[in-house]
């Protein structure tokens, strides 16, 4: 099975745990956000992952090179220009060649989602995009329809809803967890740019499409990209 850790970001909202390092790097009791995303997937029977990387990039490889893990780790390289979500899963297209859908995986969420049982509901259901999504407060939301079917969005701050998908029952709305099952065809379906949104992809062929969300509401689920997160971590075991 392979993975793709989402690491490429600034990590801006860290301030200043992420002036010499990237975000990736940044430990939570004693280990590395990496670290715990690379065991987290190995877990689930992930053997192969990649990791884009932008900021700080070196260290990234350092890291990697200085710690060995029971899967085999590639890089994709973000350092001239970064791509944003889809755009970073695009460039590594190359990577997922064995025809099987692959998870990927935000490098700063914590959580004990059971990332194996959202795999096999995704090839059970055969799914393009299965999404791991919960009940929280949010800015940006995405909308279901009573089969948990992508239905569009909604944007707290601004009230703005999009709705791509006619349904006969209201949409709900759903906070997105930082977690994807992707099926390799989603690759034929991207536009031609290099920089673009993952889940404003989504959003755009959710009508022909069967993009589903994982609900999760029970067990521990944390966005450690938000400084207050790290000071509440201390009080959390995980």
């Amino acid at each position: 099975m392979k993975a793709m850790i989402l690491a490429a970001g600034l990590g801006t909202r860290l301030q200043h745990l992420t002036q010499d390092k990237p975000k990736a790097l940044v430990e939570v009791k004693g280990m590395t956000l990496l670290e715990r995303s690379i065991h987290k997937l190995i877990q689930a029977g992930v053997n192969e992952i990649i990791i884009n990387i932008h900021h700080f990039a070196p260290l990234m490889r350092d890291f990697i090179n200085q710690h060995p893990f029971e899967a085999r780790i590639s890089f994709s390289d973000e350092t001239s220009l970064l791509l944003d979500t889809g755009g970073g899963i695009k460039q590594a297209a190359w990577f997922f060649d064995d025809n099987k859908p692959f998870i990927v995986y935000n490098v700063d969420i914590l959580t004990d989602l059971i990332l194996k049982a959202m795999y096999n509901f995704h090839n059970k259901n055969q799914n393009l995009v299965t999404l791991a999504v919960r009940n929280r407060n949010t800015q940006r939301y995405l909308l279901f329809d009573s089969n948990m079917r992508l239905c569009g969005r909604y944007n707290a701050k601004t009230e703005k809803k999009t709705l791509v998908v006619d349904t006969n029952t209201p949409c709900e709305a759903f906070a997105f967890s930082g977690i994807h099952v992707i099926s390799p065809e989603i690759f034929s379906l991207m536009p031609a740019q290099k920089v673009f949104s993952i889940t404003d992809l989504y959003v755009e062929i959710a009508r022909n499409q069967n993009i589903t969300g994982y609900l999760h509401n029970q067990g521990f689920w944390m966005d450690m990209g938000k400084l207050q997160s790290l000071e509440d971590i201390n009080s959390i075991l995980i």
